[in-house]
This record gives C-alpha cells, structure tokens and sequence, in this order.
C-alpha cells in the first residue's frame, strides 16, 4: 500500500502536481509537521511563521480571524514560504454550492487561490464544491483536500459522510489529493491520498472545548497518517515556539521512520 512507502516513492508516482511538491519538500526537509497558527494579529503569525518555517512542512493559516488582515500580510508569508521552504494550507473548509466558493476561492478581500498553495473543502453540499474550486485552483497548480474526519469531539464527519467523501476524491484525483482525516484513507494499490491529521499533542490530552489529542506516533504508526498538524502545542507559550517545533518536527519524522521500518520488514 502506498501508505507505507517512503514520501520520495510516494513523489515519484503521484498524479497530483501539488502532492508531488508536497512529498517532495517533506523528504528535503525530513519534515512531517504542519503548524496551525491560529492568531489574530498579522504581527503574531509572521513572527510565529518565521520562527517555525524551518522546520515546517506546510504553514496552515485561517487568514479571515486576523484582524488586521491586508495583502502586505500574504507577501510577507509568500517571502516566508519562499525563504523557509514550505507550503502554505488555508484551512477556509469552503462548505457551500460550486459557483459560490468559486468566488469564495478567487475573489473578495482575501483572494485565497492567489496565494495558497492547499485549501480544503466540506463535502456536504455534494460534488459541485470542488468542480467549482477546480475551476479556480487546478489552472494555478493548487491542491485541495476533504474534510472526511475531524478530530473534535461529537463530530459528524463518520461513517457514510467519510465514505462519500473518499468516493468524491477518486472522481476529482486531478485536484483532489487527500484529506484531513484520523486515519489513512487509501484502499487500493493504485491510490495514494495524503492525510493531514490534526489534534496532535505530545504533553495534553483535550483542550475542555471538545478538542481530543493524539500522539504524532498514534497518528503516523498506529493510524497511517502523513502530516501531523499542531497548533497551541507549539505556540502556546512564546518563549518556546522554536524549541517545541523542533521536538515536534522530530517526534513526527520519528514516527515515519519507525512506520518505514515496520513495512519494509514486514
């Protein structure tokens, strides 16, 4: 199963433009860490995605909380993507019919196919949510992903919702390159969708607001995951943003070493 092998084979055989960039930069950087930096200031999200962009894989933003949002603000995590070597996710979760996110995705006051290299999509209102962002991002190289399990608690993402949306993604494989999901999503040997996981937490096990934690070994090993995504953990406390991407850079790159070895010998 593609799951299992090393992200330069993954690269190598995958038909999305955008998932082959993405295995590419994750085995350069020996990185499978994604940081959600959820502020609201555009000081605080260029300072915390200029102290984690080393050791990041992907910078994942939701721009419409920052306050003070302008354009300087999205050249200056272009500047960053370019000089840290990463790609940015806005994590929009588009979620209504095709022509509307259409200009969700292109237009409006944050433009967000103009800059964002991945963005993700809700399944609910059917398959017309990503005809119309393809419409828009697959001309510009861009990559998106469906939101077939979250990691909150009571969440409705299960069970036939998943299905379908797995269903979606076979149809859409040109611009539909994975999920965020808690588990690995592929079934046949012929698939390779990415899974970017969140709720990943090395010291907490919940956030008392329905945010359940997982490990990056639980996540990589145990459920086959690829990316882990990490928010609070990393930025919660100022001081130690750098140090704690660090270790969670390396536990994450840990876990996908021990998952290699376990297949390869397997």
């Amino acid at each position: 199963m593609n799951t299992y092998k090393s992200y330069t084979e993954r690269a190598k055989q995958h038909p999305n433009a955008c998932a082959r960039s993405l295995f590419e930069l994750m085995e350069r950087k020996q990185s499978n860490l994604s940081v959600a930096v959820d502020v609201t200031t555009k000081k605080e999200l260029i300072a915390i995605a200029d102290a984690v962009g080393p050791f990041v894989c992907v910078l994942k933003t939701h721009i419409d909380i920052v306050e003070d949002f302008d354009m300087d603000l999205v050249q200056q995590l272009e500047s960053l993507a370019k000089k840290h070597d990463f790609l940015i996710f806005e994590d929009r979760k588009f979620a209504d019919i095709g022509n509307t996110v259409k200009h969700q995705y292109a237009n409006g006051v944050y433009k967000i196919a103009s800059w964002s290299h991945i963005t993700n999509a809700h399944t609910v209102p059917g398959e017309g949510i990503i005809k119309g962002l393809a419409e828009v991002g697959l001309p510009l190289g861009r990559g998106l992903l469906l939101l077939a399990e979250m990691s909150s608690k009571g969440a409705l993402t299960k069970g036939s919702y998943t299905t379908e949306s797995v269903e979606m993604a076979r149809r859409n494989k040109d611009f539909v390159f994975g999920f965020i999901a808690q588990h690995q999503m592929n079934q046949f040997d012929d698939e390779d969708f990415v899974v970017m996981s969140p709720g990943v937490g090395l010291d907490v096990k919940g956030d008392g607001l329905g945010q359940q934690y997982r490990t990056p070994r639980e996540v990589i090993v145990e459920s086959g995951g690829d990316i882990i995504i990490v928010g609070r953990g990393i930025y919660g406390n100022p001081d130690q943003v750098e140090a704690q991407a660090k270790r969670y850079r390396q536990a994450g790159w840990d876990a996908y070493l021990e998952r290699l070895s376990i297949h390869q010998s397997a």
